[in-house]
């Protein structure tokens, strides 16, 4: 085994009243986030998924491993076979996959098996996890993959939001369909799909509520 190799950390500590508005104004900005299903066909510009991706890039991961591949896709005739395949799940889904008590948790949020976001948003960003390393053709394991893919899409997410994007996160499961498209290596499987942009004029989005603070944080 070789010795391991340590830099000096960058850190720049703050004062208790700086964190507290670096907090504050973090998790206001995040408050304001919200799915959108109804997007614009403006274009991105040039660079923002890049920036975004990369900080995406940098999230932490088991033994460093990185499990995870990201594709942009904005070819319309991708975009359009990747839309005609999840509705064709979705239809299944909302015909005889999704349980009763499933489907009325639904109701609220008014959605069904058309997906028209996939071809009008101007990116979609699809998220691919690696089971399992592959260098030169040999398996390498990889460790706490779905923790660390998560972490990485979360990431991404708030970074999308932070530069003035919308997005929603898409789980047409089954999602294998992306592989065959996206013509992904044996290793990889579909995790999430993101379509990305700017809202449509007029965007509405569900009358929500949030779990309150105590609800879902418990200090000892």
């Amino acid at each position: 085994m070789t010795d391991p190799s340590f830099v000096p950390l960058s850190f720049e500590r703050r004062d208790g009243e700086e964190m507290l508005a670096a907090a504050s104004a973090f998790r206001r900005e995040l408050e304001a986030r919200r799915s959108v299903r109804s997007f614009s066909t403006d274009l991105i510009p040039e660079g923002v998924l890049e920036e975004c991706l990369r900080a995406a890039g940098s999230a932490p991961s088991g033994a460093n491993l990185q499990p995870w591949s990201f594709v942009v896709v904005r070819d319309a005739d991708m975009k359009r076979r990747i839309r005609e395949a999840a509705e064709a799940e979705e239809r299944d889904n909302y015909e005889w996959r999704m349980g009763e008590a499933w489907l009325k948790d639904l109701e609220a949020l008014g959605t069904d098996e058309n997906k028209p976001f996939l071809e009008d948003a101007p990116a979609l960003i699809v998220v691919f996890r690696q089971a399992y390393g592959l260098e030169d053709e040999e398996k390498r394991k990889h460790y706490y993959v779905m923790e660390s893919v998560g972490i990485a899409t979360g990431f991404l997410l708030a970074g999308l939001h932070r530069a003035g994007l919308a997005t929603l996160t898409h789980t047409p499961s089954p999602m294998g369909f992306l592989e065959k498209i996206l013509e992904r290596p044996e290793n990889e499987r579909a995790y999430l799909l993101i379509p990305v942009g700017y809202p449509a004029e007029g965007c509405e989005v569900p009358d929500i509520t949030r779990k309150s603070y105590e609800d879902f944080v418990e200090e000892r």
